[in-house]
């Protein structure tokens, strides 16, 4: 399911369509906003954001936000930098295709689709992203204590929480989890200092390197461990299964504490 990592890669192969103007779009209406044609048609695109785990294309005339949810993905100029997600289809069927935008002139190959089988995402247009947290990319001790003040919850559904670290799903959060040796049920409010500064820089270097590797799936928590649940890499403790605040938590009870 596409993360802030998945997110930040899609941005940076959207690069290119910056300076191009949208000449044309195809939408399903049950995913995008009605009259999205009429407001982006003839507009500019003049930058490239990511916001979370939101891709933001800037234009001239309007701010649209791609937002998968759990099965979107971009193909961008006909190349898909992602080209399967570990929960969804490996196809790439064009009825799933909820937005396609063309760019420079009539009749040249789409610059951007938007494909979701299981329509989950959407697109937004002008949306308010003033709620988002400090993004993962930019979490510092600091900032991670500002977000966690006054939060009562698990930590695990804390960093869940776009309003808390935006750009953290729930592979990420297992991820930054088990390297910094906590566990997922503690509350937020009972890590000390010196552990809120330990998965500050978890969050900054664990996050990058699977970056580097490709995504959110690439980590030691990764899909065939969570479908398993064996031995804890660093342990021998057996991985357990738990289920906090209805999502699952995959994590060793042994080194996490």
């Amino acid at each position: 399911m596409p993360e802030g990592l998945e997110a930040e890669i899609w941005r940076r192969a959207c690069v290119p369509l910056v300076g191009r103007t949208i000449v044309d779009v195809v939408a399903d209406e049950r995913v995008v906003p009605t009259g999205f044609g009429q407001v982006v048609t003839a507009a500019e695109i003049v930058g490239v954001r990511r916001l979370g785990k939101v891709v933001v294309l800037d234009t001239d005339r309007a701010v649209i936000g791609v937002h998968f949810a759990m099965t979107g993905r971009l193909v961008v100029d006909g190349r898909a930098p992602i080209e399967r997600l570990a929960y969804s289809s490996g196809r790439d069927d064009p009825r799933w295709d909820r937005l396609t935008l063309f760019a420079d002139h009539a009749g040249a190959p789409a610059a951007l689709r938007f494909n979701d089988p299981r329509r989950l995402g959407h697109v937004s247009l002008d949306a308010d992203f003033d709620g988002l947290g400090v993004d993962y990319s930019a979490v510092t001790p600091r900032r991670l204590t500002a977000a966690l003040v006054g939060r009562r919850s698990a930590i695990k559904p804390t960093l869940l929480d776009q309003g808390a670290v935006a750009g953290i799903g729930n592979l990420c959060a297992d991820e930054v989890l088990w390297w910094a040796g906590l566990a997922p049920a503690r509350t937020a409010d009972s890590l000390d200092a010196d552990e809120v500064a330990r998965l500050a820089r978890t969050i900054r270097r664990r996050l990058a390197i699977m970056l580097r590797r490709g995504g959110s799936t690439t980590g030691t928590i990764d899909p065939a461990v969570r479908a398993g649940c064996p031995p804890c890499p660093r342990d021998g403790t057996p991985l357990r299964r738990s289920t906090i605040a209805g999502r699952t938590a995959v994590w060793c009870p042994g080194h996490q504490q």
